[in-house]
């Protein structure tokens, strides 16, 4: 898998992330460093733990599904980006409270929000990838924008939310698709 794709992928798996990070922001009176730094640690080490734990679940069942891995990729890929684009236009609101800061609400939000990347790393066990260097691309990334989405919803409002959802969805059915083109499944 290329690094770009992977780069997509840690992309997509961050979104959810994001959007958690944006909603925390639109509920800062004033911006603080100490609590974007603590979100962003928080969903990153998520997002970094939970495709391992997948990879190796994966790998104790790759050596009996080895001829349908890429199938396996895509379906679990556009399920995922199927969740997310249903939550991206739903009313409903996820985060009961968004002015809870606690590190007992982070770590709840952080499993919430790192599902997904799970399934992933299930994935990831059946393709040819570096566990180590894949996961650490997915806990920077969505570091990273938590940290631009708690600035960004503190300063833009909440209208960002539901596109950066929307937008993660898309970009892993895109993968998925990807994924069985490498395996020239189209012909």
């Amino acid at each position: 898998m290329s690094d770009y794709t992977l780069w997509v992928i840690a992309f997509g798996l961050s979104m959810d992330a994001f959007a958690v990070s944006v909603t925390k922001g639109l509920c800062l009176i004033e911006f603080s460093w100490k609590f974007a730094l603590r979100i962003a640690l928080c969903f990153g080490i998520f997002q970094a733990l939970m495709p391992v734990i997948g990879y190796y679940i994966g790998l104790n069942f790759s050596e009996y599904i080895t001829e349908f891995d890429h199938w396996i990729a895509f379906i679990l890929l556009c399920l995922i980006g199927i969740n997310m684009i249903r939550e991206s236009l739903s009313e409903d609101d996820e985060d009961d409270d968004p002015t809870d800061f606690s590190v007992k609400h982070l770590i709840t939000l952080g499993i919430a929000t790192s599902i997904d990347a799970l399934a992933m790393g299930v994935s990831f066990a059946f393709l040819q990838v570096n566990i180590g260097i894949t996961t650490a691309m997915i806990g920077v990334t969505t570091a990273v924008l938590c940290l631009i989405g708690v600035k960004a919803g503190h300063w833009l409002g909440g209208k960002i939310r539901k596109h950066a959802e929307l937008l993660g969805g898309i970009a892993l059915i895109g993968i998925g698709i990807h994924i069985l083109y490498e395996h020239q499944v189209f012909g």
